[in-house]
């Protein structure tokens, strides 16, 4: 089984080929093609690589599929005894990212 562990914008992702992944707002157009290159770790069917911090010769090329919004989140704050209620919702912007190779150069 071929998977790495890559970083995007702050989170960390188990990724694997053929598979879409929802990452955080990416601001390019649809049907562009990407390059993720902080990859952390790497196998390739048991012959693991470890970054210290990302792998120099390992990229993950992806095509980005549609921009999306996620679910909605409550937030809501309150101060006891003082009668201040605040309730907010939060919907985060993602794009839809399509895991197509992770090249080993």
């Amino acid at each position: 089984m071929k998977y790495a562990i890559i970083e995007v914008s702050g989170r960390q992702f188990w990724i694997e080929t053929g598979k879409y992944y929802d990452l955080n707002r990416i601001p390019t157009e649809l049907g562009t093609q990407i390059t993720l290159n902080r990859v952390l770790l790497f196998n390739n069917d048991g012959d693991l690589l470890i970054g210290k911090p990302y792998l120099e010769n390992v990229k993950v090329e992806g095509k980005i599929l549609e921009h999306l919004r996620g679910r909605k989140t409550i937030v809501y704050k309150m101060r006891p005894k003082k009668k201040t209620r605040k309730k907010q919702g939060h919907r985060q912007d993602l794009t839809r990212v399509l895991i197509e190779n992770i090249n080993i150069m």
